[in-house]
C-alpha cells in the first residue's frame, strides 16, 4: 500500500515538477518497489483486496520501467510545453491502475481497473497522436475492449452466485461451460491479442505517440496474459476439448502474420505486426496449460515488453529526424549514425532470439511446452522461428543499409538521453537470462 499511497501523493507534483527531477522520483520508486520482494509462489504483501506472488511482481516492476522511460521518451513534450504536466498525470495514473490490475486478488476489482486502464492510454492515443486518423485508432482500441468485456462482467456475477465470492482463491473449482469460457476468456484474448482479434493493435501503434506505442507494447497487451493466467485453472475440463482450435488459430495467425512483416513498408506497422506474433506464441504456451507453457508465457511477456518497447524507441528517433516512417526512406543510417546501428542490430537480434536475449529462454521453453502438447505443432513453430529471423534482419538491413534518402537535408545526432533509454532497454533484457530460475520459483 505505500506504493499506492507514494504515486497518490506524486499526482500533484505533476503541475510542479521538472522533467528531470520528477524522472528521478519515478526511478527511486521503480527500485525501492523491486527489493520489496520475498521469492516465493505466494501471496504476500496482502492487504484488504490486493497482494503480490512473482507473476504479479514480475509485471509491475515491468510496468513501473516502461512508464519511467515514457516520460524519458517524451522530452520533445517537455520542449515543445505541449501539455507535459498534463501527459504527466495521464501516465502516472496509467501506472497507477496497472499497479492495481496486477496486485488485485478479487477478480471484480481485476476487471474494474482492468477496464479503468483504457482511458488514459486512450487519452494518449487521441491527445498526443501524430495523424487525424489517431482518433479511428482510439474508437478501435476502445470498442474491441469494451464490446468484449461487457460478456465477462456477466460471468463474474454469474460466478459470484455460484461461489459467493470473487477471491482468486476461492473461485478454483472447474467450469465445464463453453459459454462461461467464451465470456471470461475473450476479453484476454483480444486484449492479447489474438489473430483474427489484432486489428486494433497495428491501427493503435502507428497512430499513438511513442510513449503510447511503449505503454501499448510494453504493458498492455500484458493484461490478456496475465489475466489468462490467472483464469485458465477454471476451465482445465473444457479447455482439454477446446484449446486446440485457439493454439492452432494463433500458431498460424502467427505464420500469416510473419508474412504480413515482410512486406510492411511502415517501421512502427512491422513492430506492431511482430507483437501479434510473438503474444500468439505466448498465448498458446498459456492454452497448453503445463507448467512449461505458463513459465514460457511470463517470460516471453517480459523480453516482448521489453524488446518491442525499444524497437519502438529506435523507430521513433528516426521519425523525429527522416520525418517518416517508411523503411524505404529510411535508408543508409549507418553511414551518417553508426551507434544507432549498432543499438538497431542489438535490439533486432534480441526480437529475433539471439542469445544471450530473455527473448531465447521464453521461446525454448514455449517451444518445449507446445511440442510437449503435440508433436504436430512442431512445423508451425518452426516457419514461425524462422520468419521472426527474416523479418528482424529485413528491418535492420533495410533501414541500416543502402544508398542515404536523396531528400534529407538535415540530420541532428542522437543524445545521451537516447542512448540512456535504449540501454535501460537492452541492459534488463539481456541481464535477466543470468538469474532465470528466479522464474522458475513461481511454478
Amino acid at each position: 500500500m505505500k506504493f499506492l499511497m507514494s504515486m497518490i501523493f506524486l499526482m500533484p507534483l505533476c503541475f510542479y515538477a521538472n522533467y528531470w527531477w520528477f524522472m528521478f522520483l519515478f526511478l527511486m520508486l521503480t527500485f525501492l518497489f523491486m527489493f520489496n520482494i520475498s521469492f516465493n509462489y505466494m501471496f504476500m504483501s496482502v492487504s484488504y483486496f490486493f497482494g503480490m506472488d512473482l507473476l504479479s511482481f514480475s509485471l509491475i516492476l515491468l510496468s513501473f520501467w516502461i512508464c519511467l522511460l515514457m516520460i524519458l521518451a517524451s522530452e520533445k513534450l517537455f520542449k515543445l510545453k505541449n501539455f507535459f504536466e498534463l501527459f504527466l498525470l495521464f501516465v502516472l495514473g496509467l501506472m497507477l491502475s496497472l499497479y492495481l490490475v496486477f496486485s488485485s486478488m478479487n477478480f471484480f476489482i481485476f476487471y474494474l481497473f482492468f477496464e479503468i486502464s483504457l482511458i488514459p492510454t486512450l487519452f494518449l492515443i487521441v491527445g498526443w497522436g501524430y495523424q487525424p486518423e489517431r482518433v479511428s485508432a482510439g474508437v478501435y482500441l476502445l470498442f474491441y475492449t469494451l464490446l468484449m468485456s461487457l460478456p465477462m462482467m456477466v460471468a463474474l456475477f454469474y460466478l459470484y452466485k455460484k461461489f459467493n465470492s470473487m477471491e482468486f482463491y476461492f473461485v478454483s473449482l472447474s467450469i465445464n461451460s463453453f459459454i462461461m469460457y467464451y465470456c471470461i476468456n475473450f476479453m484476454f484474448l483480444v486484449k492479447i491479442p489474438m489473430f483474427f482479434m489484432h486489428l486494433w493493435l497495428p491501427k493503435a501503434h502507428v497512430e499513438a505517440p511513442i510513449s503510447g506505442s511503449m505503454i501499448l507494447a510494453g504493458v498492455m497487451l500484458k493484461l490478456g496474459g496475465y489475466g489468462l493466467l490467472r483464469v485458465m485453472k477454471l476451465f482445465l475440463e473444457i479447455g482439454l476439448k477446446i484449446n486446440i482450435i485457439i493454439i492452432i488459430i494463433s500458431l498460424v495467425g502467427g505464420v500469416i502474420v510473419s508474412l504480413i512483416c515482410i512486406r510492411q513498408n511502415d517501421i512502427k506497422s512491422l513492430i506492431a505486426y511482430s507483437s501479434v506474433a510473438h503474444m500468439g506464441l505466448a498465448l498458446s504456451g498459456i492454452l497448453t496449460m503445463n507448467l512449461w507453457g505458463f513459465w514460457g508465457a511470463l517470460v516471453m511477456m517480459l523480453a516482448h515488453g521489453l524488446c518491442s518497447s525499444g524497437l519502438f524507441c529506435l523507430a521513433n528517433i528516426s521519425y523525429e529526424r527522416i520525418s517518416s516512417r517508411s523503411i524505404y526512406l529510411n535508408k543508409g543510417m549507418i553511414n551518417i549514425s553508426p551507434s544507432i546501428s549498432l543499438w538497431w542490430f542489438l535490439l533486432c537480434s534480441s526480437n529475433m532470439a539471439a542469445p544471450p536475449s530473455l527473448n531465447l529462454l521464453g521461446e525454448i521453453i514455449l517451444i518445449n511446452s507446445l511440442v510437449i502438447y503435440s508433436k504436430y505443432l512442431m512445423f508451425l513453430l518452426f516457419v514461425m522461428c524462422f520468419l521472426s529471423a527474416v523479418y528482424s534482419l529485413f528491418l535492420y538491413s533495410y533501414t541500416q543499409h543502402g544508398l542515404l534518402y536523396s531528400g534529407l537535408y538535415s540530420f541532428y545526432q542522437v543524445s545521451y538521453r537516447e542512448y540512456l533509454l535504449l540501454f535501460l532497454h537492452w541492459f534488463p533484457l539481456n541481464l535477466l537470462i543470468l538469474k532465470a530460475e528466479f522464474m522458475a520459483l513461481w511454478i
